[in-house]
């Protein structure tokens, strides 16, 4: 079963559509890295789905239940917990107190000693009584998720938790998220412009651009996707790709791709030996103007999806 299922989700603000005809499936147990530009429809994506405003469009289904007719968000939105834009703090309330009003909210039963391991677990046991108006941005984005895991959510969706925290703090909230992830089996959608850290914890992606996906993919598929390829160009591009494509080895289990460049160079990916290529060439007289090696950057491959602008010629 999907954790989420978004069909033909859409949204208009003031005239603006800002998700449009968007879908989008996150499987039960995965954490799916939620990748776009500022203003690329994040954000409103996770309202939908929270139950935080109503869709213009589409459907939404949270674990098998499908929303409304009328847009009305599944019941089992009662399983998600959410940390969206900025956690909505009382500055004259303390961290505790802020914990409990969610938890006496949410009928959560003995509440007191599970908000203070709520706020243990995530680094704020020893501020519990301190006031949140008081508080740094990395700390309110701790309280956040705190209060996001209150009522043992079985989704949680996270938009930038990782602001305001400095590289030891994001490294341990990383961590935590991901036993959450492994021991609690909560699937967990996190969108963050650390795309760094994201590399080291998802499972899965999605990449928005203007409001509507680009891409979906699981970890091992975009991590593929920006292996080693090899640069090739010889005075005669067509003689050498008929060549390549018809004796080079190819493993099925990681299959060689080649790709004809509109500057008459080839680029050849997956499970190619550059040693094989170039005796290959050398071998049936071709003549190699250039053999050049490359490994694309992560940040490089989701950097070229947000630029997708496919969508904006459409509308």
């Amino acid at each position: 079963m999907d954790a989420i299922r978004a069909r033909a989700l859409s949204k208009t603000y003031a005239g603006n559509r800002v998700v449009d005809d968007l879908d989008m499936t996150v499987p039960q147990g995965a954490i799916y890295g939620f990748v776009g530009k500022n203003g690329a429809g994040k954000s409103t994506v996770m309202k939908m789905i929270a139950g935080l405003t109503t869709p213009g469009g589409g459907e939404i289904t949270l674990f098998g239940n499908a929303s409304g007719e009328n847009g009305d968000v599944p019941g089992d939105v009662r399983r998600v917990g959410a940390l969206i834009e900025n956690p909505g703090l009382l500055p004259h309330l303390s961290a505790f107190d802020t914990m409990m009003a969610q938890a006496l909210a949410l009928g959560v039963a003995d509440p007191k000693p599970v908000c203070r391991a709520l706020l243990e677990q995530v680094g704020l046991g020893n501020v519990g009584r301190k006031k949140t108006g008081g508080f740094s941005l990395g700390m309110k984005q701790r309280l956040g998720l705190a209060l996001a895991l209150v009522g043992g959510p079985d989704l949680l969706l996270l938009d930038e938790p990782l602001n305001g925290l400095d590289p030891d703090g994001a490294r341990t909230m990383r961590n935590y998220l991901v036993r959450l992830n492994q021991q609690r089996g909560i699937t967990i959608v996190i969108s963050s412009h650390v795309l760094d850290q994201l590399e080291r914890m998802c499972t899965h992606y999605g990449v928005i651009a203007h409001g509507h996906m680009v891409r979906e993919m699981t970890a091992e598929q975009a991590q593929a996707e920006c292996g080693d390829s090899l640069t090739v160009r010889t005075a005669d591009t067509a003689a050498a790709l008929a060549i390549l494509e018809d004796r080079l080895p190819s493993d099925p289990a990681d299959p060689v791709r080649f790709a004809a460049e509109p500057d008459g160079s080839i680029t050849i990916a997956g499970g190619f030996d550059a040693a094989e290529v170039s005796r290959l060439l050398h071998d049936t007289n071709q003549t190699v103007l250039e053999l050049a090696a490359k490994s694309r950057d992560m940040e490089d491959y989701f950097v070229a999806l947000m630029d997708d602008t496919r969508t904006e010629g459409s509308r």
